[in-house]
């Protein structure tokens, strides 16, 4: 007889959760009970999305619009309106068909790793960083090789990617999470640069692009610099889920490399047939000068939200802490007194105050033992009130 095979997940399966998750089921289950829980932990702009997308989304549905499948990396008009961005943003020309629209940027990343790296390939990325790219590489087959970027200013350095061995890609972010750290112009070039002589893919992740500190000027070249203006052969994924507050509409997207693109059309036809159709037709309304506008104006607000974030800390004897230069996130060591490390304090912190916040170990498993992830996305007045039951957990 046939041998059965034994039960249970696949060894690639077996990645570990992401805490965040396990954190906001546990806030729903308090509030439900009755609860008042102040949440700090979801990388999830307050607000959602602007008005015009809103009223976008409901016209379709009242004018019974044609919402069966799209082509699979997206309707023309979405990604000429992509390409627009980039040059209203960036002042970079940019081809529609160079456009990949996506299942929010988590698709785009599956799609660029498939199509980028074979099983076993070398593929860079920071610690503290995103734990998604390291378990979606890791369940494909790739060796990961973490770059512990604490000392550097949470970014990394050539030298440091010089010392970890032959490498077929790096993953780099900036804005990155759960830091709010950046690269300069200056440093994304040397690292380009670096990765191009070496033979290296950049897979940047700029989802986090126009939220940066002080709010940028609206002109081209002040949100951040994009990786294709130095280099056409990285990968480079954005999304709606954060400039414009769209995380629920599920809806990314990637500018391709020339040899990427048959691969990415072929991958995305077969995982997801295509994007979310409703929210694509949508999604057209973000780029109209009132959603900008909408939008930039959400940015000053989380720029007032992040200075109550950092002056709390300060208070709070939090340190070291991450530059917070973009993004959302304030990510610092904080003094655990009885607790054995982050997760323990976190959990603690949520029974006793309820204040939600997401242990460090989630993004660095060797040195986030005693660092927390505060999002200020929530607003100023959240933070607030959360750091004053901080400040009483810590007292207590």
């Amino acid at each position: 007889m046939p041998t059965r095979s034994p039960r249970g997940p696949a060894r690639r399966a077996q990645v570990p959760p992401f805490a965040v998750m396990s954190v906001l089921d546990e806030v729903a289950r308090l509030r439900a009970s009755g609860r008042d829980v102040i949440s700090l932990c979801a990388g999830e702009p307050s607000g959602g999305a602007p008005m015009a997308v809103h009223a976008r989304a409901a016209a379709l549905h009242t004018d019974a619009a044609e919402l069966g499948y799209s082509p699979a990396l997206g309707i023309a008009p979405l990604r000429e309106a992509v390409a627009a961005h980039y040059a209203r943003w960036y002042g970079l020309a940019v081809d529609p068909g160079e456009v990949a629209i996506t299942t929010g940027s988590s698709g785009a990343f599956l799609l660029a790793f498939l199509a980028a790296f074979e099983p076993g390939s070398r593929v860079a990325l920071t610690r503290p960083g995103y734990p998604a790219y390291r378990n979606i590489l890791a369940a494909l087959g790739c060796e990961v090789v973490e770059i512990d970027v604490r000392g550097t200013d949470f970014q990394p350095t050539t030298a440091q990617l010089a010392q970890a061995g032959p490498l077929a890609g790096l993953v780099l972010a900036s804005p990155a999470n759960p830091t709010g750290s950046m690269v300069s112009r200056d440093q994304l070039a040397e690292i380009v640069t670096w990765c191009v002589d070496h033979g290296v893919r950049v897979v940047s992740d700029e989802i986090y692009h126009g939220i940066v500190y002080p709010p940028p000027a609206p002109t081209a070249g002040s949100r951040g610099t994009c990786a294709w203006e130095l280099d056409r052969d990285a990968v480079v994924v954005s999304s709606f889920s954060k400039y414009w507050g769209m995380t629920g509409w599920r809806l990314g997207w990637a500018l391709v490399p020339e040899d990427l693109r048959d691969a990415v059309d072929a991958l995305a036809g077969n995982l997801a047939l295509c994007p979310p159709v409703p929210a694509q037709h949508a999604a057209l309304a973000a780029f109209t000068p009132e959603s900008y506008a909408e939008a930039d104006a959400r940015v000053a607000a989380l720029a007032q939200s992040r200075e109550v974030a950092l002056a709390g800390a300060d208070r709070l004897s939090w340190g070291p802490m991450a530059p917070a230069d973009g993004a959302f996130y304030l990510y610092a060591g904080v003094p655990l007194g009885p607790h054995a490390d982050s997760v323990s304090w976190c959990r603690a912190l949520l029974a006793e105050q309820g204040v939600a916040l997401v242990p460090g170990v989630d993004f660095d498993s060797v040195g986030g033992t005693d660092y927390v992830r505060l999002s200020f996305a929530a607003g100023a007045d959240a933070v607030a009130r959360a750091l004053k039951r901080i400040a009483a957990f810590q007292e207590g």
